[in-house]
């Protein structure tokens, strides 16, 4: 049902309006003053508020800016009985959604209200299908990969993604942390209820607990208002803590009660607040290694590691690479209009043979700026984005080596093994079809290259 908030000095005003938006299968508050007004809106969130104008405590223009700093992010309608072309401006100039003159026309009153709660809700639905569009592109982009380490990460999102269990997943900068988190609450029984992520690395130390916890109005200089705090929102949800390495020692003290307790006080407060959420938590720090030296709580340590996922870097599972390149590539070239269908050879074993201190999102960047540096359809050497190290200057800088061909209609299975035997064929002829040097080269041992050139009907080739 939705929600509307009247707020208007005249009972009798209030009532009739009261009267029409229920005949009409709408909710309705009503508050006589500013002042009952923000006490409404500090722990209720109407789809759209109807505000008259002149009010005995408050200006209805200036009360906008007011609600905007109360983070209400909802259609405001007007109401006034001196209908000017200057109030009208000014009120627009403040985020008015519209105006209405007194004495209302019942039939416009309600017809404005019903556009104005079918705006909010198409707005609500944008940011909710933008989010998640955002967050199924990152989880493909992180989770691509067939190498037996990603296997094993995806073999342990499976065991532990239907239960409840605290999970602390580690990895570098870059290897897709919270693509992990999203991906074990999007698989849970919790996946149609919120998922709030904390950067406990971003949030200021004195400001760590409010957000986390809530405060009171008045608990500090600034707390104007009374504010939930993230686990509050992510009642009957999932909290993802990111870079808990960062979380105060103070704080680490009521995020171990809330994961012994399920229940927390808001900053300034008393009242005992019961909640339940599953804890997925992050870092790329050595938390162990934290313990010792005193910096983290050890048994908070233990209490967030029931279940560790360690997600490796990119520089252990090289085998993934030509599979992010080529889902990179389709991707921007789809974003960018651009008629992309390969990649030449060395650019490819270039692109392997960089140790990737950024992770999947190094190179997903440097894919990006690959297609749009690009100037044909295949991807050269020239266009890739050269690191400030060079190392991706490896191998012969020769543009016209035979391209790989990116296909959206082979198989996956067909795409790797085409890359894998153009980098074999790469790897012989720069080892004079040397087998020991060239399975060293490509971090195989001599059986299983001997296997691969058999696969690949190479065994005669010199």
């Amino acid at each position: 049902m939705w929600k509307v908030l009247i707020v208007d000095d005249e009972e009798g005003v209030c009532e009739l309006l009261r009267d029409v938006l229920e005949d009409a299968g709408f909710e309705t508050w009503i508050a006589y003053t500013a002042r009952e007004a923000i006490s409404i809106l500090e722990s209720k969130t109407p789809d759209t508020i109807l505000l008259d104008i002149r009010l005995p405590d408050a200006d209805g223009i200036q009360l906008i800016s007011e609600f905007k700093d109360m983070g209400i992010q909802v259609p405001i309608i007007l109401m006034t009985a001196f209908g000017t072309t200057e109030i009208a401006i000014q009120a627009m100039k403040q985020g008015a959604h519209d105006y209405l003159n007194k004495p209302l026309n019942l039939d416009e009153l309600l017809l404005t209200v019903q556009k104005a709660v079918k705006m909010q809700q198409l707005v609500s639905e944008v940011a909710t299908l933008r989010e998640e569009l955002d967050q199924e592109t990152d989880a493909v982009d992180n989770l691509i990969g067939q190498s037996r380490h990603m296997q094993d990460v995806f073999k342990l999102i499976g065991k532990v993604a239907d239960s409840d269990i605290t999970v602390l997943i580690q990895g570098e900068s870059g290897t897709g942390k919270e693509v992990v988190a999203r991906a074990i609450h999007n698989n849970s029984r919790r996946s149609n209820r919120p998922f709030i992520k904390i950067n406990c690395g971003s949030i200021p130390e004195h400001l760590m607990e409010s957000e986390l916890f809530g405060h009171e109005k008045g608990a500090f200089t600034g707390a104007i208002y009374q504010k939930p705090g993230k686990f509050e929102l992510a009642h009957s949800g999932t909290v993802f803590l990111d870079e808990i390495g960062e979380l105060p020692l103070h704080t680490q003290v009521k995020l171990l009660r809330v994961l012994q307790e399920k229940e927390f006080e808001r900053v300034g407060g008393t009242k005992c607040i019961k909640v339940d959420v599953r804890i997925l938590a992050a870092t790329n720090r050595n938390l162990k290694a934290m313990v010792e030296e005193g910096h983290f709580r050890e048994d908070l340590y233990y209490r967030i590691n029931v279940v560790n996922i360690k997600i490796p870097p990119l520089r252990e599972r090289k085998d993934d690479i030509s599979l992010l390149v080529n889902h990179f590539l389709n991707k921007y070239a789809k974003k960018y209009n651009k008629e992309i269908s390969g990649i030449y050879q060395n650019a490819m074993t270039s692109l392997i043979n960089y140790n990737w201190p950024g992770n999947v999102r190094e190179l997903k960047n440097i894919c990006e700026q690959a297609v749009v540096m690009s100037r044909g359809p295949t991807i050269m050497f020239e266009d890739l984005p050269l690191p400030l190290n060079g190392d991706l200057m490896l191998g012969n800088n020769n543009s016209d080596t035979l391209p790989l061909v990116i296909n959206k209609n082979k198989t996956l299975k067909e795409v790797v093994a085409e890359v894998e035997k153009q980098m074999i064929l790469t790897a012989l002829n720069e080892n004079n079809w040397n087998r020991q040097e060239t399975a060293k080269a490509l971090g195989l041992n001599r059986r299983s290259l001997y296997a691969k050139m058999k696969e690949f009907d190479l065994l005669d080739g010199q």
